[in-house]
């Protein structure tokens, strides 16, 4: 591995160029058919890149923990909403339910009057026992 012109460039294979920039080695051959990256046919039959040294270059297992915690994220961003919806969408139901519950209650409410009993006047066995003063029946019966 060796250093490309004193331009700030190294030569390297794809393999590292794309270990070391933390992306797949298909992705390191696209941006060379799009011209984004230089190439050189080595002796030994591989392809070389020159890769610019003056860029950061993310290390390969910061960037692929960077790419899992990214995708944990969005794994934890849409559980959270199917729950969210979930919530709304029982939020709604009883909010239905109350209103519901708030009509019946109104129209029993106006219908109470109506079932409330007029005060009936007093049965014949009530008026009998609660104003007869008589003698129990074995007394005129049997005297005394």
């Amino acid at each position: 591995m060796g250093t490309g012109q004193n331009n700030g460039t190294q030569r390297v294979a794809i393999r590292e160029a794309a270990n070391r920039l933390g992306v797949t080695e298909a992705a390191i051959r696209k941006r060379i058919q799009r011209g984004s990256l230089d190439k050189e046919m080595g002796t030994d039959g591989r392809v070389y890149v020159y890769l610019d040294l003056s860029q950061d270059m993310p290390q390969p297992e910061s960037q692929v923990h960077h790419e899992a915690l990214v995708e944990d994220l969005r794994g934890q961003v849409h559980y959270l909403r199917s729950l969210l919806k979930e919530e709304w969408d029982g939020r709604r139901r009883a909010d239905m339910m109350i209103a519901q519950l708030t009509q019946a209650n109104a129209a029993l409410a106006q219908s109470i009057p109506e079932l409330e009993a007029p005060l009936a006047e007093p049965t014949s066995t009530q008026r009998f026992s609660d104003g007869c003063k008589e003698r129990p029946w074995w007394r005129r019966e049997f005297g005394g």
